[in-house]
């Protein structure tokens, strides 16, 4: 599943691509998605201008006329392919695919503009399409999820009274999206790394200083991982067809067995499981 910087990727590429552009034609050939698209979805988007692509977490989120939204979550397979209208090879320049050419099973929905086309392609259809009426509901969508970290609100003081008397181990905080929204599973370990923190230790047991490092190592992990393109696990590409980046950077996340990248340091990365997640760590240096 894409986390914060991927889809974060998508969004600046398709904010780019059409943004003032007016959406011609809807097709939608499979409403079973996750959420079933509802039947007003072609009168939702014919004839409006895009007025944005924003995103929020792990969701984009498309700004319509009239104060209304939709929001896109990609799930576990979900990819949104940019092609032009009447393409002969239907070459797409986004994908998780290794081809460059539109895959031909799973796309269920389009948006059609006047040179070019959105499509929706999703295998396992675990991504979903929801509209939103009104700026106040789009507020409250998201209510239930916490700060992202880049967010003022994601300070020492929130962290602090989060993880307070808490018995949860640290890295499965950093997972819970009602904590913070957006990193997973590649970030999280990645983060630990670079603030030293074992990914067991239990929260409650953090110092202040521990959990400034946390907030601070969240942000610059981020924003390094958008800065290179977000990475490219399962062939994740972005809307120009280039893959991420960041996985070349990658100290600790699938380097199990590598010898560790701090200077001084001769562990070795290891990995263990916590809830049902790859967790990858350097037991000298995240004591």
């Amino acid at each position: 599943m894409p986390e914060l910087p991927e889809v974060e990727i998508v969004r600046q590429s398709l904010n780019k691509k059409t943004q003032q552009k007016k959406v011609k034609k809807v097709i939608i050939r499979n409403k079973n998605l996750r959420l079933k698209i509802p039947s007003n979805f072609n009168t939702f988007f014919l004839n409006k201008k895009i007025i944005k692509v924003g995103r929020f977490s792990k969701y984009l989120i498309i700004y319509l006329p009239k104060d209304n939204y939709c929001l896109i979550h990609l799930g576990m397979s979900g990819t949104i392919h940019i092609v032009k209208n009447k393409s002969a090879n239907k070459f797409t320049n986004t994908s998780f695919y290794n081809s460059p050419f539109l895959p031909k099973k799973h796309n269920h929905v389009e948006l059609i503009f006047e040179n070019f086309k959105i499509i929706y392609n999703d295998p396992r259809r675990f991504g979903f399409f929801q509209l939103i009426k009104n700026n106040t509901d789009l507020v409250k969508r998201f209510s239930h999820l916490g700060p992202e970290p880049f967010d003022k609100n994601f300070n020492l003081n929130y962290v602090c009274d989060f993880f307070k008397d808490k018995n949860k181990d640290i890295k499965n905080f950093l997972l819970d999206q009602k904590f913070v929204s957006g990193i997973g599973n590649i970030y999280a370990s990645e983060i630990l790394f670079l603030s030293k923190i074992n990914p067991f230790k239990k929260v409650k047991l953090l110092s202040k200083k521990e959990c400034q490092k946390i907030i601070i190592n969240s942000r610059k992990i981020l924003l390094k991982a958008i800065s290179k393109g977000g990475s490219s696990i399962r062939d994740f590409k972005d809307t120009s067809g280039s893959k991420g980046g960041f996985q070349n950077e990658f100290k600790v996340y699938q380097q199990e067995g590598s010898r560790c990248k701090n200077r001084g340091c001769s562990d070795f990365i290891r990995k263990k499981i916590i809830s049902n997640r790859s967790t990858f760590f350097c037991d000298s240096c995240q004591k």
